[in-house]
């Protein structure tokens, strides 16, 4: 059963917002969830039927830090193209 907290953020960089115009939100989860699961989120807590889900799966950077290796999350980008017509007041910038 998907959940609204499998969410973890929406993208807000330029490609994103651009994309946002054309009727498409770039939505980040955890690497677990699926193309089914977040088609039932958009419809079930924001009341949109979704036309398409394009996915991404991104590796986490390995980075340091005082010398020290650590790897940052992996996580799961998700390209959700809704109708024109809807429009989710809570996402608009």
């Amino acid at each position: 059963m998907a959940d609204i907290t499998d969410i973890k953020s929406i993208v807000y960089t330029e490609k994103a917002l651009n994309l946002q115009e054309q009727g498409v939100l770039v939505v980040q989860t955890s690497p677990k969830v699926t193309k089914n699961q977040i088609k039932e989120i958009f419809k079930d807590y924001f009341g949109i039927n979704v036309l398409k889900v394009n996915s991404l799966r991104q590796s986490g950077k390995t980075k340091r830090f005082r010398g020290i290796a650590g790897k940052r999350n992996d996580y799961k980008k998700f390209y959700v193209s809704i109708p024109e017509d809807a429009k989710i007041e809570s996402l608009s910038v």
